[in-house]
């Protein structure tokens, strides 16, 4: 459960966040940030494999999932609506303060507070569940193809960029089954 629960509360509160008008859903995205934020903290004495970690492969990988990201972005469609853009100078009134704080907001949720979220539940407990239903049972970093293209699948689905999330999911598990390790992911997420 403490793999899957705070990756599942963000969800939730992600598929609530544009119930509350233009001005609300930045508000939601501060508490959604915090809670994650809070959740990662409360179950990381659970997930022993939680560590962050830096090389210079993980760098590497982050930055030519950037690349792919932004490089396919109009060559293919996306799945489902494409929301609102997110611009809380036009929401809170052109370089105010309540802008550039929803701005940082944005940029430590995403690299700071997504990252472990989805890592430990994708790569962490879907991966090696897949490979075998008592998944802590598995090494972390245990090679299969099932889980391997499984996983990254479905980890590029949930994205609206589902083409360049799938390769994206392919290069974070690279990371997690050559160095054993959770982390690189993480930082590779992360950048």
């Amino acid at each position: 459960m403490v793999r899957v629960a705070p990756f599942a509360v963000f969800v939730a509160l992600t598929f609530c966040q544009g119930q509350f008008g233009d001005a609300g859903r930045f508000w939601f995205y501060l508490a959604k940030t915090g809670i994650g934020a809070w959740l990662i903290w409360t179950v990381r004495p659970w997930v022993v494999e939680m560590k962050w970690s830096c090389s210079w492969e993980a760098v590497v990988a982050g930055v030519a999932v950037f690349a792919i990201w932004v490089g396919l972005d109009g060559f293919y469609p996306k799945l489902g609506k494409t929301g609102a853009n997110w611009d809380p100078h036009s929401a809170f009134g052109r370089d105010s303060a309540l802008a550039w704080m929803f701005v940082a907001v944005r940029i430590l949720g995403s690299s700071i507070v997504v990252p472990p979220l989805e890592e430990i539940f994708y790569r962490s407990f879907l991966y090696r569940y897949i490979a075998k239903p008592d998944f802590q049972s598995v090494p972390l970093g245990q090679f299969s193809w099932t889980p391997f293209l499984a996983t990254s699948v479905v980890f590029g689905l949930a994205h609206q960029e589902w083409l360049a999330g799938i390769l994206c999911g392919f290069a974070y598990q690279s990371l997690v089954c050559r160095k054993k390790r959770l982390g690189d992911a993480i930082s590779a997420h992360a950048v």
